[in-house]
């Protein structure tokens, strides 16, 4: 019987690991550690629990015998304060991965995501999961999440006892998402850097919690990819959206951002344009072959039910 904690438990992709988790019958507990005790499904223990305190974790784990911890503690709009953003993603996951190999964990399964392979002019039209972790230096949540990846290879050479899966995810749509990407769906037209189509892979919330329970109870340890079947280009969803292509070149869009973050009207700079532009297209061939799980939505299935229940982002519904 599995007694698993969630980092992040209480949040927009944890809430759904957790009910999920809760409703099998072959896990004992489900602890959803959070900042801050809130509602949460039937059968889940809440928990408040700081991932930048470094000294709390194990306690907790002890406290309850956990055999099985889900990271998921991040943060969800990432570029506000760099080093907020540096403390919960990258010392937050040292924190938890020390803890585990402490208090006698059998198992950790983390969200990592395509940002770790970076945004390059050389990606493979499908990255899987032999290429390697780039980042970019100058995208800090690239960079981050390449740095917990390393942390995490450390990790299974010196604590082998310690079983990993890593879920490198593409982009997650749910009913009450809200992000730096859908806010490119939400004006009157969709930009669009010239010469790029910028493909998407998307993936629906519970596709991501399904194989997050499978990761926590049965499925094999390893490093995935999750992502639905397919991809979707901008002009793709702009059609799809029944709204018009904003084409710039990459040069202006880059002056662009920097004039508008020196007037405060952005946040996003220049350092921006290799994510819109040179976007990593996730392979999910390991994650059905080997991890033995088929997401039930593809992507555009996905995105057809992100539209569903947001139908205010499409211009001309059908």
């Amino acid at each position: 019987m599995t007694r698993v904690l969630i980092t992040g438990g209480g949040g927009f992709l944890g809430s759904h690991v957790a009910a999920a988790l809760a409703a099998r019958g072959d896990v004992e507990l489900v602890v959803a550690a959070d900042l801050r005790a809130g509602a949460v499904s039937p059968g889940v223990l809440p928990v408040v629990l700081d991932v930048t305190d470094a000294a709390a974790i194990a306690p907790v784990l002890r406290e309850h015998r956990i055999d099985t911890v889900v990271h998921l503690a991040a943060i969800v709009n990432p570029g506000r304060d760099v080093d907020l953003d540096y403390r919960v993603d990258v010392e937050g996951s040292a924190n938890v991965l020390a803890a585990c190999a402490l208090s006698g964990v059998r198992r950790i399964v983390v969200s990592s995501s395509g940002a770790a392979y970076g945004y390059h002019p050389d990606n493979p039209e499908w990255i899987d999961e032999d290429q390697p972790l780039r980042g970019n230096d100058a995208f800090s949540y690239s960079r981050h999440k390449r740095l917990v990846e390393e942390m995490l290879a450390g990790y299974r050479s010196a604590h082998p006892e310690l079983e990993q899966v890593v879920f490198r995810i593409g982009t997650i749509l749910g009913p009450t998402v809200q992000n730096q990407i859908t806010a490119l769906w939400n004006g009157r037209r969709i930009l669009r850097i010239a010469g790029s189509d910028s493909p998407f892979v998307f993936v629906w919330v519970d596709d991501v919690a399904a194989a997050m329970v499978r990761a926590a109870t049965d499925g094999p340890a390893g490093v995935f990819n999750v992502a639905g079947d397919g991809r979707m280009t901008v002009p793709e969803l702009a059609d799809r959206l029944g709204k018009p292509l904003f084409t710039v070149p990459a040069s202006a869009l880059a002056w662009m951002l920097r004039a508008g973050r020196m007037l405060r009207l952005t946040e996003h700079g220049p350092e921006k344009v290799p994510f819109l532009r040179y976007r990593p297209v996730l392979s999910n061939a390991r994650l059905k072959d080997e991890f033995g799980f088929t997401p039930a939505r593809t992507s555009r299935e996905a995105f057809e039910e992100y539209l569903r229940t947001h139908p205010q982002v499409v211009a001309r519904p059908r």
